[in-house]
């Protein structure tokens, strides 16, 4: 299962939607590449600049536990605008969008850097912090 399709199942899950073509357009809006793909490792990196979200992106690529996002460090991580935009385009409230996918989002990022292939794109957990490191010298 790709990416998208794993985000759609159980983002709808979550939702106690039906998934489909309107529920993946809408994520990859969200967390798009520009290009109908998933930027999972440019979310990674964002998440990795940010102070204590470095910790938690850290969490969810690793083979441990994942830990938990709230909705408004997340909101703040993606935008609120584009939050609403995403609620909209599924049919739910801000509130709500941010919170399934706040419980959502670690899910996604844990199956997608199973096997380390997220990791990997970004060159590890060191890549990923030397990353954000190099950010403020």
């Amino acid at each position: 299962m790709d990416i998208a399709q794993l985000a759609t199942q159980l983002f709808s899950e979550k939702m106690g939607q039906e998934g489909g073509e309107g529920l993946t357009s809408a994520l990859s809006s969200l967390l798009g590449d520009g290009q109908g793909g998933f930027d999972l490792a440019g979310l990674a990196s964002k998440m990795s600049q940010n102070g204590d979200l470095g910790d938690i992106v850290g969490s969810w690529l690793g083979d441990g536990e994942n830990s938990p996002i709230s909705a408004d460090k997340l909101l703040g991580l993606l935008g609120e605008d584009q939050v609403a935009d995403f609620a909209s385009q599924v049919g739910t409230d801000p509130e709500n969008a941010a919170n399934s996918l706040a419980e959502v989002l670690p899910q996604v990022m844990d199956q997608a850097s199973s096997g380390g292939n997220l990791l990997d794109s970004v060159g590890g957990v060191e890549g990923l912090l030397g990353a954000a490191s190099s950010l403020f010298k």
